[in-house]
């Protein structure tokens, strides 16, 4: 309760740098756990894909079965686009192995860009708040600090007493400010690092279905 009073009686300055920082740790949180389950739901659905395409499945069925759930996402987005563009290509007579290859690739570097994007969706708000967090508190706390020895001028014998209410809320502003910038720099840290990896994981099946759809296109050749 000493806590909420000494943010109540704060100044004007530092009680709006304090909501700015609360406000921000909240939506930070928001975004830190809605970003957990869209990993999570990301990494199973990756799994799910790869023990079902490297079962030794049909891919017309597999793509037939995925086109038709319009709900693709990761990797059955990449094999989708990718399969998608095989299916055109293949049949005209003037695309070469190479050709067709290419426009594989391209169609599944378009979907790769968008699944990126998707995944790093929050992160950049979570860096700027891990970044600036600090800084916003500080200058809450300088405020404070120099409303307390400002106010220390109209006082014949100050003490510890007529300073120590203004210096306690303006470190109240720098807690909090640590408070909203330590979990969204680890979540930001965290998620970055598992995004690359799953981002890794998508570029490396792009090459192995890539080489898979080269060697149907030169058997139908032959």
């Amino acid at each position: 309760m000493a806590i909420f009073a000494l943010i109540k009686n704060a100044s004007l300055p530092v009680q709006i740098v304090i909501a700015l920082l609360i406000l921000a740790s909240v939506i930070s949180w928001t975004m830190i756990f809605r970003k957990w389950f869209a990993l999570q739901s990301a990494y199973r659905a990756a799994d799910r894909f790869e023990n079902k395409f490297w079962s030794g499945g049909n891919l017309n069925q597999m793509y037939t079965e995925f086109a038709k759930a319009q709900s693709a996402a990761g990797m059955e987005s990449l094999f989708v686009e990718g399969f998608r563009e095989y299916k055109r290509l293949v049949g005209q007579p003037h695309v070469d192995p190479a050709g067709l290859l290419e426009g594989v690739q391209r169609a599944m570097r378009v979907a790769l860009t968008r699944e990126t994007d998707y995944l790093e969706m929050h992160l950049p708000f979570l860096a700027t708040v891990g970044s600036t967090s600090p800084y916003v508190g500080l200058f809450g706390t300088v405020w404070g600090i120099m409303n307390s020895f400002r106010a220390l001028g109209s006082i014949q014998q100050p003490t510890i007493g007529h300073v120590a209410p203004g210096i306690a809320e303006a470190l109240i502003a720098t807690a909090i400010g640590l408070f909203a910038a330590i979990p969204a720099v680890i979540a930001y840290n965290r998620y970055s690092n598992k995004v690359e990896r799953l981002v890794t994981r998508y570029e490396i099946f792009m090459d192995e279905f890539s080489s898979i759809l080269q060697r149907q296109a030169l058997a139908a050749k032959a």
